[in-house]
């Protein structure tokens, strides 16, 4: 299925390469023009900034919380009735450790609250909570790409999987922009998107 989109692309090949780039090109925006700073740390309202600024151009959903229910592979994310709900419960967990931020990583990631983008939004959000709580950030280049989405997976059971592999990716270079930008790299890669780098675009 094709998403409707602002640009009228009716071809996926073609959507997804366009996606890439103008997406791409708003995350490296947010970093550079300092509207990264705006972003309110920890809450769904900052997440919902990001996915909004990333991929505003491109969708009407962007920024909106969805209105159909989703899976990937065998997971179903939060049903539609109880996705609000749990979006308030998320933004009243504590986020001042590591373990209490992966968990409500984790809880965001359930949740899915966006039609398209949730991960590509939410790594975002995920490092600035880390950044302002913590002063480290994660550097996805370390991450491996399957451990990640099997950790991902099973965290909905088991989150000490993904707590191990994200802590030993931990680095104190949170204003870093090179690190930023291979971060925005590695994240669409996780998604299947490995057309351009963002400095490129």
């Amino acid at each position: 299925m094709i998403l409707e989109n602002k640009l009228n692309i009716k071809n996926q090949i073609e959507l997804s390469k366009v996606e890439e780039k103008i997406s791409k090109q708003k995350a490296k925006q947010l970093f550079d023009s300092g509207d990264i700073n705006k972003v309110q740390i920890g809450t769904f309202e900052g997440l919902q900034y990001i996915h909004k600024y990333l991929f505003q151009d491109i969708y009407d959903f962007a920024g909106k919380i969805r209105t159909v229910n989703i899976a990937k592979g065998n997971f179903r994310f939060a049903p539609l009735m109880y996705l609000e709900h749990s979006l308030k419960y998320i933004d009243t967990m504590p986020g001042t450790t590591f373990e209490e931020i992966i968990e409500k990583y984790v809880e965001m990631n359930i949740a899915h609250p966006f039609r398209e983008g949730n991960g590509r939004a939410t790594r975002i959000w995920l490092d600035l909570i880390l950044k302002e709580n913590i002063k480290q950030v994660i550097d996805w280049n370390l991450v491996d790409k399957d451990e990640y989405l099997s950790a991902m997976e099973r965290s909905v059971v088991k989150d000490i999987e993904i707590k191990y592999l994200l802590r030993a990716a931990l680095t104190t270079e949170i204003n870093d922009r090179n690190l930023f930008m291979k971060g925005i790299d590695i994240s669409y890669y996780y998604e299947g998107y490995s057309e351009f780098t963002t400095e490129e675009v």
